[in-house]
């Protein structure tokens, strides 16, 4: 289904066709004058050098030749604009057509793409902090736009359980429990099949030994040997750490799945482990990595850079691996076996260099496809009031758990506060809000910039916030329930009428934006933008509600509006799943 604005300016381009002129001429776009027209047409201003005319006559050949069915004004005005107004029912009849096709209208990628979207990145035996919101909630979000948009999309969490807080862990659990067996290098036996700690233990272990090693020289060293003796095999250490990674991923996916995030893949830089030899070696073997005063890297500098780009480093002089080993191996497994067209990072934007070297020497090296895109879709920090990354009030990290926790517990005041609903009820209402609420407050904002978290804001009723937009959907169920309680007739075949008062005809317009705002916003990878789309068409539908009195209006008029309902509901309901969150029945 064509969208609204393209049919708009085939029909307007057909009038200049019509009198003699080109059709590109009849580009028609949204008003920045609403107080003038709801579209305008501004293409006889340039073509008046083309055509050696004046920009009113051409608007004036044109508008002769126009289809006065569609608009409901059609007018020229100085130095050439064409303003329209459409016409009520030509509007509901787009309406109609979007209300009984699929997805609304929405027309899929022409091209669907295999499209892998790394987000999460969170570390296992640490708790998940306010840092990772931004990844998991973005993630999710442009990994929904994706799919919906028609793309096979993989989301990947990419865990970090390979490098040195793995040894940490080691080293701070041996000297709590030094009678394991895993710490002695003669035991023969099977292992316990049951982790000898707890995740409560777990998140004790690994800040208590990460402090310790920044004091203690020697602990450090200890530290460091368990993790080169974990990543070259060592028995126990890798039962411990088969045990560390089964304890961590089931509480992790318990505070994602708070959120409504969840990946297809759960892997970690352990898996390229095995590839980065084989890797390597190809590097040197193909010319592309050197040594440099003791460490193995490859130049990623072009002449075209206007800023300096240090080359990508692949091992360090003592030959261990880094971010950039194993962010290149990760790609490299990827293009084995998922073989994308399309590869998204989601993080944090004090990243990017570190991704453009990383890309830059896939592609020297040939680990990709000359049209494979690699994307680094940067986001910025949440913030406290203070303008500061967000913090307890002693000045530590904020555990997501607690966040999201005091979330709910806001939403649950709020929902108690003057509505009769028991206590149970309101706190599983709660759950549902906090998540939008959550959510929605960092989608709203661009995924680049930074963003103040504010909780009594984020939990409003009111403004752009989720609660908001819930509660606008919860309102359209409530209608339609009186409207079914009441004995209204069966909709699902009854047509929209057209609009009979601004506010209502505000509403359709708003209605059909939702194709051309959710391709755009998957065209750009920005949920914002989505998130701006359905403010601005849950404000039209509140101000429609207002002045309508909906389930007064004599039958067949009452069927068509609780119709448009109907469609302003799905379109909604839509559009919050698209950015990962659900509306309860009642609030």
């Amino acid at each position: 289904m064509k969208n609204l604005l393209d049919i708009l300016s085939e029909k307007t381009g057909e009038a200049f066709v019509k009198a003699g002129y080109d059709a590109e001429c009849g580009r028609v776009t949204v008003s920045n004058r609403p107080d003038l027209c709801e579209y305008q047409c501004s293409g006889a201003l340039a073509g008046a050098k083309k055509y050696h005319k004046a920009p009113l006559q051409i608007a004036g050949d044109a508008l002769e030749n126009l289809d006065k069915d569609i608009f409901s004004k059609a007018e020229v005005c100085p130095p050439g604009f064409i303003n329209l107004d459409l016409s009520p029912a030509f509007l509901a009849s787009f309406i109609n057509e979007m209300a009984e096709s699929e997805s609304y209208g929405y027309e899929k990628a022409s091209s669907p793409k295999k499209v892998v979207v790394d987000y999460g990145g969170a570390n296992v035996a640490k708790p998940l902090h306010v840092g990772h919101i931004r990844s998991a909630v973005i993630g999710e979000a442009v990994k929904r736009m994706l799919r919906f948009d028609g793309h096979d999309v993989v989301g990947d969490v990419h865990l970090g359980d390979w490098g040195l807080q793995m040894g940490l862990v080691i080293v701070g659990l041996k000297e709590r429990k030094p009678d394991l067996p895993y710490f002695d290098p003669d035991f023969q036996g099977e292992y316990p099949e049951e982790a000898p700690f707890t995740i409560s233990e777990l998140e004790e272990i690994y800040p208590e030994a990460s402090a310790r090693s920044k004091e203690d020289e020697d602990f450090k060293k200890l530290a460091l040997e368990a993790t080169n003796e974990l990543q070259s095999g060592r028995r126990g250490y890798r039962a411990l750490w088969n045990h560390i990674m089964n304890v961590s991923v089931a509480d992790l996916k318990k505070n994602y799945g708070s959120l409504n995030v969840d990946f297809d893949l759960w892997k970690g830089e352990s898996d390229v482990n095995d590839i980065i030899p084989v890797m390597v070696e190809e590097l040197k073997q193909g010319g592309y990595a050197h040594e440099s005063d003791g460490a193995l890297v490859v130049d990623v500098k072009e002449d075209t850079d206007t800023k300096e780009i240090p080359p990508c480093m692949i091992l360090k002089s003592d030959g261990a691996a880094l971010y950039d080993t194993t962010d290149l191996a990760t790609i490299k497994d990827r293009m084995a076996d998922i073989k994308p067209d399309s590869i998204i990072y989601v993080v944090d934007k004090r990243q990017g260099l570190h991704f453009e070297q990383v890309f830059r020497a896939a592609r020297k090296a040939h680990m990709v496809e000359p049209e494979t895109e690699l994307t680094f879709l940067g986001f910025g920090t949440m913030n406290g009031k203070d303008g500061k990354p967000f913090k307890t009030r002693d000045g530590g990290v904020l555990r997501l758990e607690t966040l999201i926790a005091d979330t709910k517990e806001e939403m649950y005041k709020k929902i108690r506060e003057g509505r009769p609903v028991s206590d149970e009820e309101a706190r599983a209402i709660s759950e549902v809000v906090a998540v939008a609420a959550l959510k929605y407050g960092d989608l709203t904002n661009q995924a680049s910039k930074d963003y103040i978290f504010d909780l009594d804001k984020f939990t409003s009723f009111e403004g752009n916030t989720g609660p908001y937009i819930l509660y606008t959907i919860v309102r359209i169920k409530s209608i339609m329930a009186r409207y079914e309680n009441e004995g209204g007739k069966d909709i699902s075949g009854v047509k929209i009428m057209p609009a009979a008062n601004e506010s209502e005809k505000a509403l359709c317009m708003e209605l059909a934006r939702f194709a051309p705002s959710v391709k755009g916003a998957c065209d750009e990878l920005a949920p914002h933008r989505i998130c701006g789309y359905i403010y601005d068409l849950a404000n039209a539908f509140n101000s429609f509600y207002h002045e309508t009195p909906i389930l007064s209006e004599e039958e067949e008029r009452k069927a068509s509006l609780v119709r448009l309902l109907s469609l302003t509901k799905g379109v909604l309901e839509t559009c919050i799943d698209i950015l990962g969150f659900s509306a309860p029945d009642k609030m």
